[in-house]
């Protein structure tokens, strides 16, 4: 069936349209989305980044704190009690040792996160207090002395060969250097930059300058806090204006991780320093971050300007390497997502929906259009045999009585077929409209049947066919719910389809049968002629399918019969549907009837 074409283009075009918007708003909303769940997923890693630093910096703070807040006279492996100056302990004899004697608490116990504690001189020796002489010395105290002190023989043999290690990968000038310079911190941090306006709420400060903020309060507060302690450490020297005690600083040399201060004492220059277990210190503090940061990672940063110290410790010259930050706790799929989901299946079930709309309103005014072209080719016939039949009679040309009678009786015959067509199709019109309030009321099934079999035997009977009537007791007084007259010409446009469509079967007879059902009574009208094609039953039931051309070529009528009888059928409760024939031949058509209960 030919479809106008511009109608087709016009649609294809108007959802090409509809469609290339809803795919740009789709990629627009999805970058849109995307850039949203990206700032979300930053602001949580730059919050958890926030947390783990405070963290790392308060676990470093205790140990930098502790090494401060160490007094000098315990970087040897004994002092005496009444003085802790290292240039007068050197400078006592032998016989001095009747003075107390301790262990340096650096000697009687181990040091958490610290491999060794050292001392250079002025002179450039490594000592460290960890590791006493063979023999005793000057200050009165010796490795056997040690041991009886409760110090650990394997303890002090392990201490053998950290200091041995740590005087070979010791600089010490880079580390004179480096506790030379003023405690200022790490380097290379920009000035802070001042936003108008700024205050809570205020979004001015971008990430950098937030980063900016942190690390300031970070480095201050440890500033401070070693401001604090190295003030405590000098005020136990009676010798104030010739001892002074630096700060321990954190430096990087040959790899290791070292605290360290300048410790002066007349004018002479050391240097005290603990050599910190990095490995440990680094797997402390990830642990500490792990709900944070599950694959973070600490780095190594040399000293100067630093060109990203957004992640820098402010304790400790490492930087904080954050990793992937897993997702949120319920995070799934984007609302967005699915609000574009559900909008696209809107879409296309409404482009679907118009497009399943303009082909049926095609089809149906196509179909309208064929019914006109039907209509008029079969009320031509009839009008022309009207208009040649009444004029021969009028006019008196038919002197034949037999021939009047056979004329009059053409002519009442294409009246009846005129009455049919016109019948059906003002009750197709009213059905169309909805106004046929249907009466319906519970009868027998042989009242039913009575009051149209005489129509039906006499169209049977006008085309040469016999009417049989096969209804079983039970089913005669079945009652059904139905309207007499709407199944009298259901029953009508039946027979008529098989009196015109069986018309050269060799058996002439048109059954009309009834039987019980589980839900009513089923009628059946059933013939003998060729049957209906699988193609044409699926168009059986489709009002106005019939053309000129199918009219001109088969048997009379409008195809619209057996669409208004399914509709008067269910319009009363029933159902009119296309039954398999018991010997395969002819056609069998079932009208289900509701029962009266």
């Amino acid at each position: 069936m030919r479809r106008p074409w511009h109608i087709a283009v016009a649609f294809a075009l108007a959802l090409a349209v509809v469609l290339a918007a809803m795919a740009w708003i789709t990629r627009e909303a999805l970058r849109l989305d995307r850039e949203r769940a990206d700032a979300e997923q930053l602001a949580l890693r730059e919050e958890n980044v926030r947390l783990a630093l405070w963290r790392m910096e308060s676990a470093v703070a205790a140990v930098v704190t502790r090494e401060n807040a160490c007094p000098d006279y315990a970087y040897q492996p004994f002092y005496h009690a009444d003085h802790a100056d290292p240039e007068t302990a050197r400078q006592r004899t032998t016989h001095q040792r009747a003075y107390p004697v301790r262990l340096s608490p650096l000697l009687a116990r181990s040091t958490p996160l610290v491999l060794l504690h050292f001392q250079v001189d002025p002179e450039g020796g490594v000592t460290s207090p960890q590791v006493p002489a063979e023999a005793p010395v000057p200050n009165g105290g010796s490795r056997a002395m040690a041991i009886e002190g409760g110090v650990d023989a394997g303890r002090l043999a392990a201490a053998d060969e950290r200091l041995a290690r740590l005087r070979e990968v010791l600089d010490i000038e880079t580390l004179r250097t480096a506790m030379a310079e003023p405690p200022d911190g790490p380097p290379g941090w920009p000035e802070p930059v001042v936003v108008a306006s700024a205050g809570p709420g205020d979004t001015g400060y971008d990430q950098v300058q937030r980063n900016a903020a942190e690390f300031r309060s970070r480095t201050q507060q440890v500033r401070t806090m070693n401001t604090i302690v190295n003030t405590q450490a000098a005020a136990n020297f009676p010798g104030a204006d010739e001892v002074a005690v630096g700060v321990m600083r954190p430096v990087w040399t040959g790899g290791h991780l070292i605290l360290a201060r300048r410790f002066l004492v007349r004018g002479r220059a050391y240097l005290q320093g603990a050599w910190l277990d990095w490995p440990a210190i680094r797997d402390r503090l990830l642990a500490d971050c792990h709900d944070l940061l599950p694959h973070a990672d600490l780095v190594a940063v040399a000293d100067g300007p630093d060109a990203d110290p957004s992640r820098r410790l402010a304790a400790l010259p490492v930087r904080l390497v954050p990793g992937a930050v897993p997702a949120a706790e319920g995070e799934g799929t984007s609302p967005v997502a699915v609000s574009l989901v559900l909008a696209w299946v809107c879409v296309l079930a409404a482009a679907g929906a118009v497009g399943s709309l303009l082909w049926g309103a095609v089809s149906l005014s196509e179909r309208r259009a064929d019914f006109v072209s039907a209509v008029t080719h079969e009320l031509r016939t009839p009008l022309t045999t009207f208009r040649m039949y009444s004029e021969m009679l009028a006019e008196d040309m038919v002197p034949d009585e037999a021939r009047r009678r056979q004329y009059l009786a053409t002519l009442r015959s294409e009246a009846e077929r005129l009455s049919h067509l016109v019948e059906n199709v003002l009750a197709y019109a009213r059905l169309e409209r909805g106004r046929t309030p249907r009466d319906l009321a519970p009868v027998p099934v042989a009242d039913v049947l009575d009051r149209a079999c005489d129509r039906l035997r006499t169209r049977a009977r006008r085309a040469g066919m016999d009417l049989v009537v096969e209804v079983p007791a039970d089913a005669a007084t079945a009652r059904v719910r139905t309207d007499g007259a709407a199944i009298e010409q259901v029953l009508v446009n039946l027979v008529d389809n098989a009196c015109k469509y069986a018309a050269d079967a060799q058996d002439r007879r048109i059954h009309l049968a009834a039987r019980q059902a589980d839900d009513g009574v089923i009628l059946t009208v059933r013939d003998h002629g060729p049957g209906i094609a699988r193609a044409e039953a699926r168009r059986l039931f489709r009002p106005f399918s019939k053309s000129a051309q199918a009219a001109a070529t088969s048997a009379p009528g409008v195809g619209l019969g057996l669409a208004l009888s399914r509709r008067l059928a269910r319009d009363m409760g029933g159902d009119l549907t296309l039954l398999d024939s018991p010997d395969g031949q002819g056609a069998t058509f079932g009208l289900r009837l509701p029962g009266a209960g």
